[in-house]
């Protein structure tokens, strides 16, 4: 009877934070959630059973990665209707974040079956902490797209960016695109941070071209973390001030006016722009 009443519940899907260097930093509650659910996903079985056997945890595992992701997750979504408990885990750090356990969680919120997050390690956040540039504000862009229109597409947005900025490279490109960040980001200040959490770690504040420079001699290893400075509001507000001063005051009455605003208030808006007063506008108008 207790059986039947079990079947009958519906299970629940744990995103569960791994380690992405230090086997000590998995938290207690994830351990114990990996031992007591039915089944764990993961995005690379052979790599993380080397993490299973280390805690010595028996779950079965099944394979959840970015090419099998929207049918999987049907498969699993149809277990945890059916009462079975789902822990999902990727290569290193907190599922969910630049993985496929996207696309599972979307499915779960879908069909209405519970999920929650257990707390870990990301690469992102440990990475901004250490980078001492801003955190206050930070966007996270993950690894560029491969295509080469979406990418420039997105480095002309980051472009504007005032948020700190964080991007994900491996060694075999990381030259290339810092190449590209400083081509269209200027030479800005960054971190550029590797083996996190491992012996080895490192926070190599620098610039654009100084690392650039540096690579030019020494190869770069490991999976990396560029933590780069967001565009300064007063540089914004300086390049703002410059293309009004490159158009007329007609013309930049002309940009409020087109858009229904009525002139008095158009006066003011331009005055402010201009750093000038709104008779010094009147007055140069009525030249």
């Amino acid at each position: 009877m207790e059986e039947q009443v079990k079947d009958q519940k519906t299970g629940k899907l744990y995103l569960c934070a791994t380690p992405i260097g230090n086997l000590d930093d998995i938290t207690l509650r994830v351990l114990n959630t990996l031992k007591e659910v039915d089944l764990i996903a993961a995005e690379d079985t052979r790599h993380s059973i080397k993490l299973l056997n280390h805690f010595n945890i028996k779950t079965p595992m099944t394979s959840y990665h970015e090419y099998n992701k929207v049918d999987k997750a049907r498969y699993l979504v149809e277990q945890m209707k059916n009462g079975v408990s789902i822990a999902l885990i990727t290569d290193a750090g907190t599922p969910g974040i630049s993985d496929p356990g996207e696309e599972l969680v979307r499915q779960c919120h879908e069909a209405g079956v519970p999920l929650t997050s257990l707390p870990g390690p990301a690469a992102c956040i440990t990475a901004l902490t250490i980078s001492g540039l801003a955190t206050r504000r930070f966007c996270f862009e993950a690894f560029l797209p491969s295509d080469k229109k979406e990418k420039q597409w997105i480095l002309e947005e980051l472009k504007r960016e005032t948020r700190t900025i964080i991007i994900y490279e491996a060694p075999h490109r990381l030259v290339r695109t810092l190449e590209e960040l400083r081509e269209t980001l200027g030479n800005r200040r960054i971190t550029i941070c590797r083996e996190l959490t491992k012996r080895y770690e490192t926070a190599f504040q620098t610039t654009f071209e100084d690392a650039l420079a540096a690579y030019e001699t020494e190869e770069p290893r490991g999976e990396c973390v560029i933590v780069i400075e967001g565009k300064s509001i007063s540089e914004i507000k300086e390049e703002r001030m410059k293309s009004f001063e490159e158009m007329s005051l007609e013309e930049h009455m002309d940009l409020y006016e087109k858009q229904g605003i009525e002139r008095k208030e158009a006066m003011r808006m331009v005055a402010k722009d201009r750093g000038i007063s709104k008779r010094d506008v009147y007055q140069q108008l009525m030249k």
